[in-house]
């Protein structure tokens, strides 16, 4: 057995995939498997993974499901795993050539069962840090942001036997963009992410990403947005963050049209007074996304 899966979930992304997979052909530690899940691509998707399969080079499995968007694909993947590590790379990202190394080498001298995986950073192409992480041993996913103010991409490294505990991801019925950080919330209860200031994932933003698309993933998945948000309120570390989180709340619910939101959370007196900050976001988030309609 491999000892970390590389997992990719992908949908019409075959003019891209090959950048991914030279990267990992290049590795310099060959002790993982690549993982693709094709999210019912329509696309030379499946012709070209089978022509890397036949050359041999990396382990390789491959697995073709109904579109079911990015919450299926990562509870599809996850289900086939086996290794004791994972990592989650884009197909319109890739691997420096020693990242896996990076990855292993960390874990062996610092994982052990207690921690749920490994925070590292992500990079653009010229090598700018797209979030430097604080120069601490561990911490829990949600003190990340809210005590040492990260903002912005980094890549997480999954404990298997700890993340296993916390699965599937909810998944509402006609809804794709669930948020996949929701199940970090209630693993760190009681487990900590360790920090590794390496580059593991070189990305780059393009106009069909999920990152580019973020608006519109609120409007098509409001449900489990809202769904998200009420748990960050709940193990919110602040007051501030509880707040903050329920503007986004009050936004999720609208395009939901779930007027018992009230009813859904015991922090009323603070969703009342995010209420009409919740409102404003809503018709912000409306008027972008229309707005990049007309574009």
């Amino acid at each position: 057995m491999k000892a970390i899966t590389v997992f990719t979930p992908t949908y019409n992304r075959a003019y891209i995939l090959e950048r991914l997979y030279t990267s990992l052909c290049a590795q310099t530690n060959p002790d993982f498997e690549w993982l693709i899940i094709d999210d019912g691509s329509t696309d030379d998707t499946a012709q070209l993974v089978h022509r890397f399969i036949a050359e041999n080079k990396i382990k390789i499995t491959y697995h073709y499901q109904e579109n079911k968007g990015m919450v299926g694909a990562h509870n599809t993947a996850h289900h086939l795993m086996t290794t004791p590590l994972c990592v989650c790379i884009d197909s319109d990202d890739y691997m420096p050539a020693d990242a896996i190394q990076k990855i292993l080498a960390f874990w062996v001298q610092h994982g052990s069962p207690e921690y749920a995986g490994i925070v590292g950073l992500d990079a653009f192409a010229d090598g700018k840090i797209i979030a430097p992480l604080p120069t601490i041993k561990a911490c829990k996913f949600s003190e990340l942001y809210v005590k040492h103010n990260l903002s912005g991409d980094v890549k997480f490294v999954h404990n298997r036997a700890v993340f296993n505990q916390y699965l599937p991801y909810t998944f509402f019925e006609g809804e794709k963009y669930s948020v996949t950080s929701y199940l970090y919330l209630f693993i760190e209860q009681k487990h900590q992410l360790l920090i590794c200031n390496e580059v593991f994932c070189i990305v780059e933003y393009l106009p069909d990403g999920l990152t580019m698309n973020l608006f519109k993933q609120y409007k098509q998945s409001p449900k489990s947005y809202a769904h998200y948000r009420l748990a960050k309120m709940k193990f919110a570390l602040n007051y501030q963050e509880r707040f903050r989180n329920a503007i986004h709340y009050v936004s999720s619910s609208l395009f939901a049209k779930d007027y018992k939101m009230f009813a859904k959370t015991p922090y009323i007196a603070t969703v009342l007074l995010a209420f009409p900050f919740g409102i404003a976001l809503n018709f912000y988030i409306q008027f972008s996304t229309q707005k990049s309609i007309r574009k």
